[in-house]
């Protein structure tokens, strides 16, 4: 089954982050509690004291307040005012079929490749299948612990770095963690600028990234309503504590008028809709269903 939580620490932290006012102290006390929920155990300082920057450094993932202020970050979308009333990036030849990440909580990478697969194909007119491995095994250094889990904006940090990512053919899924092997990661197919994170708790603002290119999102995928879901459009319970990442390739409105999001997962075609889902949009919670406009992000090029 592929139900593992693969923002492992988002997911960890989001039901701890309601104060909105933590401190370093606090983080630090809140870490060891983390470590010891997780059974996590550090061989040395220079480990703990890794560990503890990178929990740091997701909480202020979720939690905003906790932040040095710094300029805001640019959307390059916010002044457009036309959109479809749908869209379904599989139409446009823009989105591989749905992969499996197995019994590995690398549902971080498959998002973000999705989104760079897209974006690729938008800017080079051609669809090329890249290497979520790749990101398992060598995005190692920045916050994203392969199979423990991670968050797409990492990943896109460590593609920009990189200069790239290699094909999936090149650089196939193993779904384990495994040692870089540099030559292949080497080999790039396709490379981004960097990326852009949607204004938070907006879903007008997500539906105008969504309708321009697919996006990364990060979702609650904790509830069996959602892990059973097998069609149609999704309106079951489902919080905001997000520990998971997909793909948003689209949207539409159904036959009884029901908005909804069109999300590729990364659970396999025997999920879902062949591996997608038709989520409620447009909900009288700021977050979206599910939280699904609390932290998303798209890739540019």
């Amino acid at each position: 089954m592929h139900r593992l939580r693969c923002l492992l620490i988002l997911g960890a932290l989001a039901s701890q982050a309601t104060s909105r006012s933590i401190k370093d102290a606090s983080i630090s006390e809140k870490h060891k509690q983390w470590m010891a929920h997780y059974g996590r155990v550090c061989k040395d300082t220079a480990e703990e004291e890794k560990r503890l920057k990178i929990y740091k450094d997701n909480v202020e993932y979720i939690d905003p307040s906790t932040k040095p202020q710094t300029i805001a970050s640019s959307f390059k979308y916010e002044n457009v005012t036309a959109t479809p009333s749908s869209m379904d990036w599989r139409k446009e030849g823009v989105v591989t079929p749905v992969k499996d990440q197995g019994d590995c909580g690398s549902c971080w990478a498959f998002s973000a490749v999705a989104a760079v697969e897209g974006i690729n194909a938008l800017k080079n007119g051609k669809l090329i299948s890249l290497s979520e491995q790749e990101l398992v095994d060598c995005d190692i250094n920045g916050g994203d612990q392969g199979c423990q889990g991670g968050l797409m904006d990492y990943a896109f940090q460590f593609i920009k770095k990189n200069k790239g990512l290699t094909t999936e053919a090149n650089y196939p899924y193993s779904g384990t963690d495994g040692t870089c092997q540099r030559n292949k990661a080497a080999q790039h197919a396709a490379k981004i600028t960097g990326y852009e994170d949607v204004p938070t708790n907006n879903e007008s603002s997500l539906l105008k990234a969504v309708a321009n290119q697919p996006v990364s999102v990060a979702i609650d995928a904790g509830g069996s309503d959602f892990q059973f879901y097998s069609s149609g459009v999704f309106t079951g319970e489902c919080g905001t504590a997000l520990d998971h990442g997909v793909t948003a390739i689209g949207y539409g409105t159904n036959r009884d008028g029901t908005k909804y999001w069109l999300i590729k997962n990364s659970w396999g075609v025997s999920w879902g809709e062949e591996g997608y889902m038709r989520m409620q949009r447009d909900i009288d919670a700021k977050e979206g269903l599910c939280g699904i406009a609390m932290q998303s992000s798209y890739p540019t090029a």
